[in-house]
């Protein structure tokens, strides 16, 4: 009885579906119908294609698989590397059998000289074993990742601290867990290929300003100011970015970091600062830029910066308030979802900052040394040095060759030979993807440990070699 009650009211329903609906949507329906019968009539016909037995074996014996990586040039300038290095790496480095002066790793501070920080680091690995086998968040934390996160936090006299357990994915997943596609980022045109990742990955719109020109930025930032004015609505939801390097990786110059932080205020930015070359080597205490041009460190609203060079462990760190760091706890993909650092590997960056606080004579060894490299090094016959004078990490270009696979040729000769004759140096290597590809270098790091010979050596060396080869 309830059946044949309904059936009319359910025929009336479709009727009016049917018949009052607009034409477009009876057109669209009546496509996907036709659609879905051809789909199945094709299925169950085999789409036309009755293979034979014979036929189908014949496709599989024919059958190749595509290579799980593409062929590579064999003459491809990154395989053009074949130098094997054995030993620890320190002062003096064993390359290819030869025992060369180290001017090519970061390990500025020369801290293999102290070894409590391997003793510490192998006690470590009884307790705690070799890894940690999980992220931070899914059984990855032990106490010293906590005990480390402490202890940078306090030493850089900020609220708190997030570490991570690869340098390369700190700033590359900081930057995009608070910058959005709706959002502005100005950054200067040298900033290292993490930030650049960090930047893509963002999805925001991104405005690099030519390297250190200040004038250059401001431009930029009022044509902004501008544009913000003609749509004031889209203005309102836009935060505004600014990033730059305390000490760029690429240059070896040194930002000018009491410019940007006035027109952080001016034009109502965020300021990120990645200290990757600069922390644990200029300011007295270690502490970076910020100390060394007395710029208070609550100006910066997110600061950045390696485990690998100065601290010579793994990793990398990201300090500021608890409001921002603790964000990244849930929104930094190589925070969550990349394994934690290894247990020892932490102790040993937590030994390293207790010679920091115990030691902070040897950040003024460091910035003499450095001093004294880059005046020694201003008088080559056909190299041009680059960098500041304090900076560990210092560039060399040839003065008289423009031409870019050219240049990397020479270059390559040039720490080839230097190498041969007992000098470790690299000729500074760029992906072809970077936005703003640098003019090739040598680039020449700086050991606490060098003295006045062994600088004057080093001198000889390039001099002899780069006026043979280039």
């Amino acid at each position: 009885m309830l059946q044949a009650e309904s059936s009319p009211y359910i025929f009336s329903v479709l009727y009016d579906i049917i018949f009052q609906a607009p034409a477009y949507v009876i057109f669209l329906e009546l496509s996907l119908l036709l659609l879905v019968i051809w789909i199945i009539i094709h299925k169950q016909s085999n789409g036309g294609k009755n293979l034979t037995q014979q036929q189908k074996e014949e496709i599989i014996k024919n059958w190749v698989s595509e290579p799980l990586v593409a062929e590579i040039d064999e003459n491809h300038p990154a395989l053009q590397n074949n130098h094997i290095i054995d030993g620890p790496i320190g002062k003096y480095i064993n390359v290819d059998g030869i025992k060369c002066l180290n001017m090519a790793t970061h390990n500025y501070l020369g801290l293999e000289e102290y070894p409590m920080i391997k003793e510490n680091a192998i006690n470590c690995i009884h307790k705690y074993g070799v890894g940690s086998c999980g992220p931070r968040g899914f059984y990855g934390t032990v106490d010293v990742h906590l005990e480390l996160e402490e202890r940078l936090a306090k030493f850089m006299n900020l609220e708190e601290a997030v570490v991570y357990s690869y340098a390369f994915s700190t700033v590359a997943s900081a930057i995009p867990a608070y910058c959005k596609r709706t959002d502005i980022i100005f950054a200067d045109e040298c900033v290292n290929f993490a930030i650049q990742k960090g930047i893509d990955a963002s999805r925001s719109k991104v405005v690099y300003f030519k390297h250190n020109d200040m004038r250059d930025l401001e431009k930029k930032l009022q044509e902004q100011a501008k544009a913000d004015k003609k749509n004031p609505k889209k203005a309102a939801k836009t935060r505004r970015f600014l990033i730059a390097e305390g000490i760029y990786m690429n240059t070896g110059e040194m930002c000018p970091l009491r410019e940007l932080v006035e027109l952080r205020a001016k034009y109502k930015l965020r300021l990120f600062l990645d200290e990757t070359v600069s922390f644990g080597t200029i300011g007295k205490s270690g502490h970076g830029i910020t100390e060394l041009l007395c710029v208070d460190i609550k100006e910066v609203d997110l600061i950045s910066a390696s485990l690998e060079n100065a601290v010579e462990s793994i990793g990398g760190f990201c300090v500021g308030s608890h409001f921002i760091v603790e964000h990244q706890r849930l929104s930094g993909l190589g925070y969550c979802f990349s394994a934690s650092q290894p247990p020892l590997l932490t102790q040993a960056a937590i030994s390293a900052l207790d010679i920091f606080e115990q030691e902070p004579r040897i950040f003024e060894q460091l910035n003499d040394v450095a001093e004294k490299v880059d005046e020694q090094f201003r008088y080559f016959t056909k190299l041009e040095l680059k960098g500041h004078p304090l900076s560990p990490v210092k560039h060399l270009y040839l003065k008289y060759v423009d031409d870019l696979e050219e240049s990397e040729k020479i270059l390559r000769k040039i720490a080839d030979e230097c190498m041969k004759k007992g000098l470790a140096v690299v000729a500074a290597e760029y992906l072809p993807i970077e936005k703003f590809p640098p003019k090739r270098s040598l680039r020449i790091t700086v050991n606490r440990l060098l003295t006045a010979d062994d600088i004057s050596n080093a001198y000889k060396i390039i001099e002899e070699v780069s006026k043979s080869i280039a």
